[in-house]
């Protein structure tokens, strides 16, 4: 039986390093959809409750913004679950984004 897409960008999520993050758009490269960013987006939204667990947090904007945190509830969730892996969060930014920066088109 053939993957979709959203357990695609669920098995790459599962694969981030504890206190390394990734942006929408380097999970859709990696997976061959260069232009799908938005996708993983949905993907993300609906990763909630999943098993395994799918650490969606670790996902970011391609500028280090926590622009998924609407969807953790409460939205300050996201940033205490970055915070709790040593990750810095000051403005809804991700500091030392390239540092942190986890791309798994190199990675996998």
């Amino acid at each position: 039986m053939e993957q979709t897409f959203y357990e695609m960008v669920y098995d790459v999520v599962r694969l981030i390093p504890k206190g390394r993050v990734t942006s929408y758009g380097a999970i859709a490269k990696c997976l061959g959809a260069g232009g799908s960013a938005r996708m993983v987006g949905y993907a993300m939204n609906n990763a909630h409750g999943m098993h395994p667990p799918v650490p969606a947090h670790r996902v970011v904007n391609r500028n280090g913004y926590l622009t998924g945190k609407f969807h953790f509830m409460p939205p300050e969730l996201m940033q205490q679950m970055l915070e709790s892996e040593g990750i810095t969060v000051i403005d809804d930014k991700v500091q030392d984004f390239k540092t942190r920066n986890w791309d798994p088109a190199e990675e996998i």
